[in-house]
């Protein structure tokens, strides 16, 4: 009798710890909370992401141009090793709309650029958006992770890990404004 109380009590609050959790797992501070779930392109291009001034933006602002849209944190060293050949890609391409979107804090981000400094806007995503890069196409949530946007809204292509400048730079001179 005792056994079987118990191990119904165990099962019980193993449930509700599960439960608990799901919740606080939908609890998302991260401004992709609530994004569309249904499509993932539509919801990363609608959300409201803040810049190092807490000025908000989306990529829907730059609909009918093509883009790159960096994945990177600060304490990812092959995010960091790339930014400047992001950057200079960012030069060459002018019609191109390139941004950094930090998987991080704001905090962290503001301290980095002070040392490392870009010319394309870098705009925080927070350190909750695992989800949100795995919804993208990235099933490891692995940093950093690039997506190159066709004017049209349509991805061109993923690429995940760092990248190769020479590669980037001839899908970028093969992209229409």
């Amino acid at each position: 009798m005792n056994r079987r109380l118990l191990l119904s009590a165990a099962v019980a609050v193993a449930a509700t710890v599960a439960g608990g959790l799901t919740l606080l797992g939908r609890k998302d501070k991260s401004p992709a909370a609530g994004a569309d779930a249904g499509d993932p392109v539509a919801a990363l291009m609608q959300m409201q992401l803040p810049d190092l001034d807490g000025a908000s933006h989306s990529l829907a602002g730059w609909k009918g141009q093509p883009m790159v849209v960096n994945f990177w944190a600060t304490w990812c060293a092959p995010c960091v090793k790339e930014m400047p050949e992001l950057d200079a890609l960012q030069k060459k391409y002018p019609h191109v709309r390139f941004v950094g979107i930090g998987v991080d804090s704001a905090a962290n981000m503001q301290k980095f650029v002070q040392k490392v400094r870009v010319s394309y806007p870098l705009w925080v995503i927070g350190p909750g958006a695992i989800d949100t890069l795995r919804k993208l196409g990235n099933p490891s949530g692995g940093l950093p992770f690039t997506i190159v946007f066709n004017a049209d809204g349509g991805i061109n292509r993923k690429i995940l890990g760092e990248i190769q400048p020479d590669d980037l730079d001839s899908t970028l001179a093969a992209l229409k404004a």
